[in-house]
């Protein structure tokens, strides 16, 4: 993988990985349940990776494109933009009533079209940065998929419908990624860096608002949390290294 941008098609075929998380965490709920030491370490893990993507991917090449203030700006939007992600699900589940589950699984595909409209706006941007940004958002999507089909099979829904709930998902990161790489491709240094800057306070604001937390749930001991987040921090940096 170069540094060069890619292509529409290349960012799609991109776009699919976050939904590689989900669909393994669907087919996970369909065969066992995990232990909650392992689901917990997986999320301290996607911490981690997401944490390192912020620092040191998004970040710096924010700063190589725009001015300090600028980018100081731009995350604090991001954070703003990951508060109204989490009010829109929370809103959207608050008024499924009897259908609660379907309220998740839209809250589900929000979250999958936030991780598409990352990925494409860093494949516009360079080619290495949306593979980074496709690739550790695969972790993070595991536990979400096997939440909603555990949900959906206590609430007595046939396999055939889960399965069709878990193949439309792909739908939402490729929409997703449609709108990032148009926003993106062919755009201005100022407005790149802008919009980095951007997807680095969202991505900060939800890992340590709602990842965290969520990895804490599951009682994973310190001696495993704390090494997988390690783990998804130094998984990133190498390939990071790797991608370049």
């Amino acid at each position: 993988m170069t540094g060069d941008t890619l292509s529409l098609f290349d960012v799609l075929l991109l776009a699919l990985l976050p939904t590689l998380g989900t669909v393994l965490g669907v087919l996970l709920a369909e065969w066992r349940k995990p232990p909650e030491w392992l689901t917990g370490g997986a999320l301290h893990m996607a911490a981690g990776l997401a944490t390192a993507v912020a620092a040191m991917e998004l970040l710096p090449r924010a700063q190589d494109r725009t001015d300090t203030w600028v980018l100081a700006l731009a995350v604090l939007l991001g954070a703003g933009v990951s508060v109204m992600f989490y009010r829109l699900s929370n809103r959207i589940q608050g008024k499924k009533g009897g259908t609660l589950i379907w309220g998740a699984y839209t809250a589900i595909a929000i979250d999958l079209f936030s991780d598409g409209l990352m990925t494409g706006g860093g494949g516009a941007v360079e080619g290495n940065l949306g593979a980074l940004l496709a690739a550790s958002q695969i972790v993070g999507n595991l536990p979400g998929g096997f939440a909603i089909t555990a949900g959906f099979r206590h609430a007595g829904f046939s396999r055939k419908t889960r399965l069709k709930a878990a193949l439309s998902y792909p739908l939402a990161p490729l929409v997703g990624a449609v709108a990032g790489f148009l926003a993106l491709n062919g755009a201005s240094a100022g407005l790149t860096g802008f919009v980095l800057a951007i997807f680095a306070g969202l991505l900060i604001t939800a890992t340590i608002e709602d990842l965290v937390p969520e990895a804490d749930q599951p009682g994973a001991p310190r001696k495993i949390s704390s090494p997988s987040f390690a783990a998804g921090f130094v998984l990133l940096l190498l390939m990071s290294a790797y991608f370049n």
